[in-house]
């Protein structure tokens, strides 16, 4: 075989190569795109630079979703829409609407999406770590944000930002969580933690340690959050015995505790609205 029957060989594999995408999607390169057919009309067809500048058919969807985004903002889209774009900013290659109106119907809602675990997102077919860290970004701006604008002011006289953060932050958990939000001389939030993690409908809780962790903080206030994943937002006769011995074991440490609030995906209860404090 002659050098140049011998470099020809080589351009025009047999079989198309594959690589991988570091984005989670597979390309398929096919290097015999580049011999030019002749059609049935015997014209040949549009020149390969014209070939070449052929954008895919998600292109201009994309660009659509954007726009969209940017002229309306998120009311502007379907949920899975809104979901689809921030998909497309960590997938650049491949149409990604399938995967996500896959993600809706498996979790629920857009929502669920972004709280669900990456353990649970991992098992979603097509969807790779880029997406999986695009969307766990996407929750972990949701509640920074939630945070700061509940930090603005005092507690007590923000209580719907506050509200509105405790949602973000527990709504859509699907085991209980106890969270100590420890508040200053000023009612200004010092820290939100997690103090007890629990199973579906229940979670241990130490008073003493609850007491403990407000003097390491020098927290003059506690309002205690928790979730109820079954969407009842009802207090249970052991979330109202476990307060009120918070509050006992408060009190000897001039401690105030101002309310508990229980979050649902369905809305909240607030102890001292319904007179339990």
């Amino acid at each position: 075989m002659s050098e140049t029957e011998d470099r020809k060989a080589a351009s025009r594999p047999d079989a198309p190569i594959d690589a991988q995408i570091d984005d989670g999607t597979q390309v398929f390169f096919d290097q015999t795109r580049d011999a030019v057919p002749v059609g049935q009309s015997g014209q040949l067809p549009a020149s390969p630079t014209d070939a070449k500048s052929a954008k895919p058919h998600y292109h201009g969807h994309r660009q659509r979703l954007r726009e969209r985004f940017l002229k309306g903002g998120a009311n502007a889209l379907a949920d899975y829409e809104l979901l689809e774009l921030l998909l497309c900013m960590a997938m650049p290659r491949g149409d990604v609407k399938p995967l996500a109106k896959s993600l809706i119907a498996q979790f629920g809602s857009f929502a669920n999406v972004l709280a669900a675990r990456p353990e649970d997102l991992q098992k979603a077919k097509g969807l790779g770590e880029a997406g999986i860290a695009a969307i766990k970004v996407a929750e972990a701006s949701a509640q920074y944000l939630a945070r700061e604008r509940a930090m603005e002011l005092p507690v007590l006289a923000s209580w719907e930002q506050l509200i509105d953060y405790c949602r973000v932050r527990l709504g859509h958990r699907k085991t209980e969580e106890l969270h100590l939000l420890f508040l200053d001389r000023k009612n200004r939030l010092i820290a939100d933690e997690c103090h007890q993690t629990g199973t579906v409908d229940h979670t241990p809780v130490y008073p003493r340690e609850v007491i403990k962790r407000a003097l390491e903080l020098h927290a003059s206030a506690i309002i205690l959050v928790h979730n109820h994943p079954s969407g009842d937002a009802t207090p249970s006769r052991g979330d109202i015995d476990m307060t009120r011995k918070i509050v006992e074991a408060a009190k000897a440490m001039e401690i105030i505790i101002h309310d508990h609030i229980i979050i649902s995906q369905a809305g909240y209860n607030s102890f001292k609205t319904l007179g339990l404090i």
